[in-house]
């Protein structure tokens, strides 16, 4: 990422400021584009991202009419065509087209249900309103899912995207909704089918939030999809790889079979690492597995981390997904300890690789790291 770059200043400055403003002023309400900027911008640059989004909204509702029915023809109005529904996949849409959802939220959500939802039903084929549905989620949980119905088999592919991912339970930035787990699977069942990626994506993603709490929930799912036939085979594989892949980090026995993968494979597993590494270097290390010619393996490795005040924490690194030709596979890596990591500090110190194959620990070498030279 270049130096100096600002997502917040990309998705929300004065330009997007101003296409959003000469939108509603082409609607010929007497919507005031020049104070709506002016007003947005004396605020807009000190604010962060989800910031900047409330910002918008807030003086929206203040150029346009007071009572959502007489705002809604207006909204409708300034929208532009929507996105390319020819596309499967990658046309996320602008965001500076979010705030119309917190809008819509702000001003609908307790006595407006049913027009809120109509006009989320239309911006969100323009920028995605899986963060704005969530309080109509959590006040009208039956009403929504049973609109939700109705969406998961419209024409649009965004529409489709906003049933799944709206309901996700770890959503990023997302506002928490009160739904069971299983509440909307059934939901799933119809969109896993999907013909476009953007929408299984979601399902799978959804299935992988579901999955840090209930794995079993999950994985009887896709067991339901696989005899099911909905969805081609080679999708529904990437459906069930991308929905286990937490489940995988964690070796899941169960999620590893589903997967092709035999936990309990005999090999014979080494690895070799160097007795010290310092911060800044990388760490070269080297294994060799032997076991039955064409047996498939899922090859990951864990790093144990020195923190401060005796601590200790372990993260998992994919290394190779293979088949062990004629008996044997050897693999090396190069694991750079970066110094000057933001988010994540190296401390000097004992550490330990371990090589996870299958989900299960096979071999493991410790190491000092030393400070930077």
């Amino acid at each position: 990422m270049a130096s100096g770059f600002s997502l917040k200043d990309q998705l929300f400055n004065r330009d997007k400021v101003r296409y959003l403003a000469g939108l509603f002023s082409a609607t010929d309400a007497g919507f005031d584009a020049a104070a709506f900027e002016a007003q947005v911008m004396a605020d807009l640059p000190a604010l962060e991202l989800k910031q900047r989004i409330t910002l918008i909204a807030g003086v929206l509702a203040e150029h346009l009419p007071a009572s959502l029915p007489d705002a809604a023809p207006v909204l409708l109005r300034a929208l532009p065509p929507p996105l390319d529904p020819s596309l499967k996949d990658g046309d996320f849409g602008d965001f500076i087209f979010a705030p119309l959802g917190e809008y819509v939220a702000r001003r609908g959500l307790e006595d407006h249900r049913d027009l809120s939802l109509d006009l989320l039903e239309e911006i969100t084929q323009r920028f995605s309103m899986e963060w704005a549905i969530r309080p109509f989620l959590n006040r009208w949980p039956a009403e929504v899912l049973a609109r939700m119905e109705g969406w998961a088999g419209h024409s649009s592919y965004h529409v489709r995207r906003l049933v799944s991912e709206g309901t996700r339970p770890r959503l990023p930035w997302g506002e928490a909704v009160g739904l069971a787990l299983a509440d909307p699977l059934p939901l799933l069942d119809r969109l896993h089918g999907d013909n476009a990626r953007f929408v299984t994506r979601s399902v799978a993603n959804h299935l992988n939030d579901i999955a840090k709490k209930k794995p079993a929930l999950v994985m009887d799912r896709l067991e339901r999809w696989q005899a099911a036939g909905a969805q081609t085979r080679r999708e529904l594989d990437w459906i069930t790889a991308h929905a286990l892949r937490g489940l995988v980090k964690a070796g899941d026995p169960r999620a590893m079979k589903m997967l092709g993968y035999d936990p309990d494979l005999e090999l014979d597993t080494r690895i070799q690492a160097p007795g010290a590494v310092r911060i800044g270097e990388s760490l070269d290390f080297s294994c060799r597995l032997q076991g039955a010619a064409g047996a498939p393996v899922l090859v990951d490795y864990i790093l144990h981390f020195q923190r401060p005040a005796g601590r200790t924490s372990a993260k998992v690194f994919k290394l190779k997904q293979a088949k062990i030709t004629g008996g044997t596979l050897e693999l090396a890596k190069k694991h750079k300890l970066k110094g000057d990591a933001t988010t994540f500090r190296l401390v000097p110190g004992p550490h330990r690789v371990e090589l996870m194959v299958n989900g299960r620990v096979r071999a493991e070498a410790a190491f000092e790291l030393l400070p930077e030279a």
